[in-house]
């Protein structure tokens, strides 16, 4: 299982406030990793900054042994790397279909073609919602429809940036359910998610972050056992 992600002394500013403070972690091939802590504490920020969206200061970001630090986010992309962003973001005008042809820009017609069919029968709501206009979907099918898009890509690499965000328990169960079933047919996840309890129950590793630095690492399991993390994260 080689390493796929590897992020080493990462630094990221906004003006002048040091978000990220020198971390470092690495994401395995075929692993699901996440990134756990409280709000603000810098989730978002590293998955923007591995993803291209945001420009470290200093650091290393290497995908599959290459340099990829300040590569615009359209190239990583093409590297082999898909980022669902916080809140969904879909094309709320455009149908469930045209959000989806969104997410193939790096591909050709007919590959683009094919992977649409593999991601209806992923989520078949979506194949049902196919003509409808994205911004009529629930949150719920509007996150499928995030994550069908990101996959689009045929990424190795999946980031999710709380993928589970304001959806009703059931949907939540089935939001991670999907995220477990991706990565058993072969896609690598890095998961950004406030609900510790549900990250930690699927995730290989975990990484604990708190304002802008890595204060604890171990398995999901391992970490949903650690005091100081039950105490902080899950309310026990």
């Amino acid at each position: 299982m080689g390493n796929m992600l590897k992020v080493d002394g990462l630094n990221v500013f906004y003006g002048n406030i040091h978000a990220i403070k020198g971390i470092s972690f690495e994401v395995n091939e075929g692993e699901i990793v996440t990134l756990i802590g409280a709000n603000g504490a810098g989730k978002s920020t590293t998955l923007n900054t591995v993803g291209g969206l945001l420009k470290a200061k200093s650091g290393s970001i290497e995908f599959e042994g290459r340099e990829i630090s300040g590569t615009p986010a359209h190239r990583v992309v093409s590297e082999g790397m898909a980022l669902c962003p916080e809140g969904r973001r879909v094309f709320a005008q455009l149908t469930v279909r045209e959000n989806l042809e969104m997410g193939a820009y790096t591909r050709n017609k007919a590959e683009a073609a094919e992977t649409i069919e593999r991601v209806f029968e992923q989520f078949p709501r979506l194949k049902e919602r196919s003509r409808q206009t994205a911004g009529t979907l629930s949150g719920g099918e509007q996150q499928m429809l995030a994550m069908g898009r990101a996959l689009m890509s045929k990424p190795k690499l999946m980031m999710l940036d709380e993928p589970s965000m304001g959806l009703a328990p059931i949907l939540v169960q089935q939001i991670f359910d999907i995220i477990e079933a991706l990565n058993k047919e072969g896609t690598t996840i890095l998961l950004v998610e406030q609900n510790a309890q549900m990250a930690l129950s699927i995730a290989d590793r975990a990484y604990v972050l708190e304002t802008g630095k890595i204060v604890n690492t171990g398995t999901g399991k391992d970490l949903l056992n650690d005091d100081s993390v039950r105490k902080a994260y899950l309310g026990g």
